[in-house]
């Protein structure tokens, strides 16, 4: 009752004398409301939230910020509103970094080297807007920059700047000055061997001069013989004879073919199996030849220094090896008649040697690795050597005199191949510059140059029977046709594919009647494609290796030779 009598008011006295308490119209009585939350000083708050609705800027000397300004207020400016029509400061906006706006400066990179340098050299540079000059050291007039000063204003900057420094250091001692000294070697070495004082040659002993002086003797007499250029080698030619007699009771050489030697056939057909393997070579036979005209022999060279040649016809045992290169022999060829051949070996030498006797007729060299050696094949002409030749020559020798009478030079790489043409009148090269060359004999100009930029290297070419097409073999992996004519064109229509070469001079080469054309490859294998049709034939598996050449025999038409790096020679 109590709590209820000092709840009361005034008014509710007044309230009450119009109607009484026991009224049933009169209303209840309310209760005031009360928090149980504690007393919250809002000081603060409302102060962040006048000065939240005011633009003006924070004092600079506060240390402590109650709220969180926003940018506007912290980059707005202490004194007076901010002109409307100022431009946007890297303060207010327009920023691209956190410390403001960067613009980047356009700098060509030879004035950039120009202040660089001149900076590091003179101590002083302009800055990209050219107007004021950064540095410690500051020039006394118009700035010079390291590359409009003359070299004579250099060397005096130089030499100013050395007695600057010489000034501040210490006086060199008299020992420094003199060359002979460790300390002068000390100052002036410029690498590190220069350090090192030379001492005065020794006096040798009677072993060490006796040494020099054989050593200096050995020299000049290699020097005396060419053997450095090529020309000779101390090698001395000789040849051995396997066969039972040199001459029959008639008194006919071994290499006189037999009379009754013809062709058994004018078609020819492809080989099925292997008659005979020649084993001989200790390894890897790099070209063979059948003996021209009637093949009852077979020459081969290889990569053991020897060649030998084969009887094919009776005994088929090796009838003689001649040994006069040092080196690798690379390419043989034989003259018309057969009585002599030409071999070019990596020795850098071509030897020219009698068939029948194994006696070397002449030698010659230009000091350059002959790749392939040729006689020219007219009858009158057999004295004329042909020879490409590493440093991209075609070298023309006059076997009489011993001259070299032409030099063919317009290839940008090595020479591979010579092939005759045209009667004889003309030849064609390839060469490792992936082009083909046409001449005429004798005049060192090109005629007809073929060069495509799909063209490969061509390391092998042979002649059709024809004497209208030439097989080269590409090193993508195809044969490729070239006519003999005027244009020397490439017969789209044929080519002749499916072989790997890459990589490998593999020799290409066509049947006697022309029918087939057949070639090596780098896993072993004789390809034999149609002439016409372009179709394969067959392949016959021949080697463990690289089949690096194939000849079809002249006369038999159904047989012929191969050989490989595995230093075997078969015939099919």
């Amino acid at each position: 009752m109590d709590l209820l009598q000092s709840s009361y008011t005034p008014d509710d006295e007044d309230d009450d004398e119009q109607q009484p308490l026991s009224s049933p119209d009169a209303s209840p009585v309310r209760l005031p409301a009360k928090s149980a939350a504690p007393a919250v000083d809002d000081t603060a708050l409302a102060l962040s939230a006048a000065a939240a609705s005011t633009s003006r800027p924070l004092d600079p000397s506060l240390h402590l910020v109650p709220f969180n300004p926003t940018a506007d207020q912290l980059w707005a400016p202490v004194l007076g509103p901010q002109h409307p029509h100022a431009p946007i400061s890297s303060a207010s906006g327009n920023r691209n970094h956190k410390l403001g706006h960067v613009e980047d400066a356009a700098v060509l990179p030879f004035l950039f080297d120009e202040q660089y340098n001149t900076f590091h050299r003179f101590g002083y540079a302009a800055d990209p807007s050219g107007l004021h000059i950064v540095g410690d050291a500051q020039p006394s007039a118009e700035p010079d920059t390291v590359y409009n000063l003359a070299p004579s204003e250099h060397k005096r900057r130089r030499l100013q700047s050395k007695d600057e420094e010489g000034a501040n250091q210490e006086p060199l001692p008299p020992e420094a000055k003199n060359p002979a000294s460790d300390e002068w070697i000390l100052r002036n070495k410029q690498s590190p061997w220069a350090g090192k004082k030379e001492a005065p040659p020794a006096e040798l002993t009677e072993e060490q001069r006796q040494y020099a002086e054989a050593h200096a003797a050995k020299k000049a007499e290699k020097e005396a013989r060419g053997e450095g250029k090529g020309e000779k080698s101390d090698m001395v030619a000789k040849s051995t004879f396997h066969g039972k007699e040199e001459r029959d009771y008639q008194g006919r050489s071994w290499i006189t073919p037999p009379k009754d030697a013809k062709a058994s056939n004018e078609r020819c057909y492809i080989p099925k199996r292997c008659v005979h393997e020649w084993v001989g070579h200790t390894k890897g036979v790099s070209a063979i030849r059948f003996f021209p005209k009637y093949g009852h022999l077979l020459l081969s060279a290889s990569m053991d220094c020897k060649i030998k040649i084969w009887d094919v016809l009776e005994s088929r045992t090796c009838m003689r090896t001649y040994m006069g290169h040092s080196k690798a022999v690379r390419d043989i060829s034989f003259s018309n008649d057969g009585t002599k051949f030409l071999s070019a070996g990596y020795d850098r030498n071509i030897q020219y040697w009698d068939t029948e006797t194994g006696q070397v007729i002449s030698t010659f060299s230009t000091g350059k690795v002959p790749y392939v050696v040729k006689l020219n094949p007219d009858e009158d002409k057999q004295h004329v050597l042909l020879a490409g030749m590493s440093d991209k020559k075609i070298v023309q020798w006059d076997m009489k005199s011993g001259q070299i009478t032409q030099e063919y030079d317009q290839h940008l790489g090595a020479v591979n191949t010579i092939t005759f043409v045209d009667n004889n009148r003309r030849f064609v090269t390839s060469s490792d510059d992936k082009s083909l060359r046409v001449w005429e004999f004798g005049i060192p100009v090109v005629i007809k140059y073929i060069s495509e930029p799909h063209m490969h290297s061509m390391p092998s070419i042979s002649l059709h029977p024809n004497s209208n097409w030439l097989a080269a073999q590409s090193l993508d992996n195809q044969i490729l046709i070239y006519s003999t004519k005027e244009r020397f064109q490439l017969n789209k229509k044929k080519r002749f594919a499916g072989h790997i070469v890459a990589g490998y001079a593999c020799q290409v080469n066509f049947s006697p009647d022309g029918r087939f054309v057949m070639s090596g490859d780098g896993e072993g294998s004789c390809w034999f494609w149609d002439w016409k049709s372009c179709r394969r034939f067959k392949t016959l598996k021949c080697h463990n290796g690289v089949c690096i050449g194939c000849e079809w025999h002249p006369l038999e038409t159904s047989k012929v030779a191969t050989c490989g790096w595995d230093g075997v020679i078969k015939y099919w």
